[in-house]
């Protein structure tokens, strides 16, 4: 993986998406910034950028990704793999459907994907050093540059999708007490159940992640 560090960018998501629309870069490519000025969250919200945090967006080509992985679970598959990867240094880190990251019941970061043209494109924010009000950091102390090599090493063996999903099932419990959003709408995780391609199943309805 390729890695262009910046001090300041508005969005490393939007900055890396038009890297890519103008081929000015070829996957796999990532982009690290110490500040975002226009920060992307979920639903198009903005995320507030506090300097020494993690603020990275990467690409890579759609037919390198696990066989098995169904597009609209793509921010679980690689969010999941960072929680692996943070969890493996010794944090209490949990996902909550389908894309935050917590510490306890507090929200520390959050995975967002989009694809342009045959290219995944997956932006993540985690708040390692400092927290707006209302949010969390993370547990443990880590090194953005060691954390970086450790999450590229554990996306470059390529877990399967199935794999990946039959660990994540082992904490889902924990979103029971949280709420999730389905267009535009705000919906209780109690009695929710996680089906095998990554959607889930709320009195009848079936929610993929559009994130």
């Amino acid at each position: 993986m390729q890695i262009l560090y910046l001090k300041t960018v508005d969005s490393t998501q939007k900055h890396l998406k038009s890297l890519i629309k103008n081929k000015s870069v070829k996957p796999p490519y990532g982009i690290v910034s110490d500040f975002q000025t226009k920060g992307v969250g979920s639903r198009d919200n903005s995320w507030d950028s506090l300097k020494g945090n993690l603020f990275l967006s990467f690409a890579i080509y759609l037919k390198d990704l696990p066989k098995d992985l169904k597009l609209e679970s793509s921010s679980i598959y690689f969010a999941y793999i960072l929680k692996k990867t943070l969890s493996e240094q010794g944090s209490k880190v949990w996902l909550k459907w389908p894309n935050d990251f917590y510490i306890d019941d507090k929200k520390i970061g959050g995975m967002i994907t989009n694809i342009v043209d045959n290219v995944m494109i997956c932006g993540v924010g985690v708040n390692i050093l400092r927290s707006p009000d209302k949010f969390a950091t993370l547990d443990i102390q880590i090194n953005r540059d060691v954390l970086l090599r450790n999450y590229f090493n554990n996306i470059d063996k390529l877990f399967s999708w199935k794999e990946v999903l039959s660990k994540y099932r082992l904490e889902f419990d924990k979103n029971k007490f949280f709420f999730t959003h389905s267009n535009s709408l705000r919906i209780s995780s109690e009695d929710v159940k996680l089906l095998n391609d990554g959607s889930v199943i709320k009195n009848g309805e079936r929610i993929y992640s559009t994130r």
